[in-house]
C-alpha cells in the first residue's frame, strides 16, 4: 500500500505538470458551467424541458464531460506512452509492478474526476442555485458506473494502440460523438426522440441520463445501469485480454 500510495502521488504530480490536460480535466467543466450560467435565458425555467432551467441540465453534462476527459482522452494517451517508452517493461523487473502502476494511474484519474465534479457541483449550487443531487446515493452510483464504463473503453484503446499519440488521436475521435449524445451541444431532453433512444445506448448518454435523474431525486434507471455495466464488462474484458506491458 505504501508503494501504491507513492505511485499515485507521483502520477498526480505528473498530471499536474501537464497544464493542458490539467486545465481541461479540472477547470474547463466548471468554466463551461460559469459561461453557460451567465446567459440570462439559461437561468430561466423552460416549458420545453419540463420547467427546469438549461443550467440545471448542464451541471450533470459537465460532470459527464469530466469523466470523458479523464477516461477517453487522458488515460489512453498516458498508458500507451508508458508502454511505448518501455516504462512498464522496466517496472516489471522491480517491486513496483506494472499492475501497481496501472492501478495508480486509474486512482489518479478517479481522484481528478472527483475533484473536478466537486468544483462543478459547488459552483452550480453557490453561483447559480442549482440544487444538489436529491438522490445522493443514486448520484454516486451513476458517477461510479459512468466512470467505470468509460475507463474500460479508455483502457481498451490504450491496450490496442501502438503509441501515445495514436491513443490521444483515437480518444479525440471518440470524444466528440460520445459527448454529442451526452448533450454537450444540445441537451438530451430537447433532442429528437430517435437521437434520445440512440443516446440511451451510448456510455456517456446513458451516464448523463442516470446522473440527471439522480439530480432530480430518482435512482439511475435500469436501462442506463445495464448499458454502463455492459460497457464495463465487454471493454474491461477486452482490455484485460489485449493489454501488453511491452
Amino acid at each position: 500500500m505504501r508503494i501504491f500510495a507513492k505511485l499515485t502521488l507521483t502520477e498526480i504530480r505528473l498530471f499536474l505538470r501537464e497544464p493542458v490536460a490539467a486545465f481541461f480535466v479540472l477547470v474547463f467543466p466548471t468554466l463551461l458551467v460559469i459561461i453557460l450560467g451567465s446567459i440570462p435565458s439559461f437561468r430561466e425555467p423552460s416549458a420545453d424541458i419540463g420547467g427546469r432551467r438549461v443550467i440545471d441540465l448542464y451541471v450533470s453534462i459537465a460532470v459527464v464531460l469530466t469523466l470523458a476527459m479523464v477516461a477517453i482522452q487522458v488515460a489512453p494517451a498516458v498508458l500507451a506512452t508508458y508502454r511505448e517508452r518501455g516504462v512498464l517493461r522496466r517496472l516489471a523487473t522491480t517491486p513496483v509492478s506494472p499492475l501497481k502502476m496501472l492501478g495508480a494511474q486509474l486512482a489518479m484519474n478517479g481522484i481528478a474526476a472527483v475533484v473536478s465534479t466537486t468544483l462543478v457541483l459547488a459552483v452550480g449550487r453557490i453561483v447559480f442555485d442549482v440544487r444538489l443531487a436529491q438522490q445522493f446515493a443514486g448520484f454516486v452510483l451513476a458517477f461510479l458506473l459512468t466512470l467505470a464504463g468509460t475507463l474500460a473503453i479508455g483502457l481498451f484503446v490504450a491496450a490496442v494502440v501502438p503509441s501515445g499519440k495514436t491513443g490521444n488521436a483515437i480518444g479525440t475521435v471518440l470524444f466528440f460523438p460520445l459527448m454529442f449524445f451526452a448533450g454537450l451541444w444540445t441537451p438530451r431532453e430537447v433532442m429528437p426522440e430517435i437521437l434520445q433512444r440512440i443516446a440511451d445506448f451510448t456510455p456517456l448518454g446513458a451516464g448523463q441520463r442516470a446522473l440527471s435523474e439522480a439530480m432530480t431525486g430518482s435512482w439511475p434507471n435500469l436501462l442506463s445501469a445495464t448499458v454502463l455495466v455492459g460497457y464495463l464488462a465487454v471493454f474491461g474484458f477486452a482490455a484485460v485480454r489485449s493489454f501488453r506491458w511491452s
